[in-house]
């Protein structure tokens, strides 16, 4: 996995957790849904990266 991609996925994440955040604060719920579905892309991103390495080895 690349530094860049790891950043990538890292901005991704925080980027979710701060519209879930916004979403709760705010009660709107669409926002909190679009956080999570950010925090599971960056996840999912992030193990398919790690399977690739792994490989790699």
């Amino acid at each position: 996995m690349g530094l860049s991609d790891k950043i990538q996925n890292a901005a991704q994440d925080v980027s979710g957790k701060a519209k879930e955040a916004a979403g709760k604060a705010t009660d709107n719920p669409k926002l909190e849904a679009e956080g999570h579905k950010d925090q599971a892309a960056a996840s999912a991103k992030k193990i398919g990266e790690d399977v690739k390495d792994a490989f790699k080895s």
